[in-house]
């Protein structure tokens, strides 16, 4: 097993993409929401790649399954937060466009990443 394997999964780098993207908008906030909204979304998106990193390096494929889906979960909730935080004028339509964009995209390989233990799991 390489110990830093997940670092070459393409999931886990465009999740990286949302944490970066995530910490630039969240500049935009006011102050008031700086503990809570914003540490929020901070903490979630940073379960993205946290839990792909714990996930990929299970011995069990049920664990690696398991923390996938966290990581799944945990990008939905960026994007529940920051569809919230268009609403109250934090930040620009066309800035959680681009940010729903890239939640697809990893998303996807989110989606592909867990579709890989299935065989296993059955």
């Amino acid at each position: 097993m390489e110990v830093f394997g997940y670092r070459k999964l393409i999931a886990y780098q465009k999740a990286k993409e949302v944490v970066r993207h995530t910490y630039k908008l969240l500049k935009k906030f006011p102050s008031e929401e700086r503990y809570a909204m914003c540490d929020q979304l901070r903490r979630a998106s940073v379960s993205i790649t946290s839990n792909i990193a714990e996930g990929v390096n299970r011995y069990s494929v049920k664990d690696k399954a398991h923390f996938i889906e966290m990581s799944f979960g945990s990008l939905m909730e960026v994007s529940s937060q920051f569809e919230v935080a268009e609403e109250l004028g934090y930040i620009t339509a066309e800035e959680r466009l681009s940010m729903d964009k890239l939640i697809e995209v990893v998303a996807r390989l989110l989606s592909g990443l867990q579709n890989s233990y299935k065989p296993s799991i059955d």
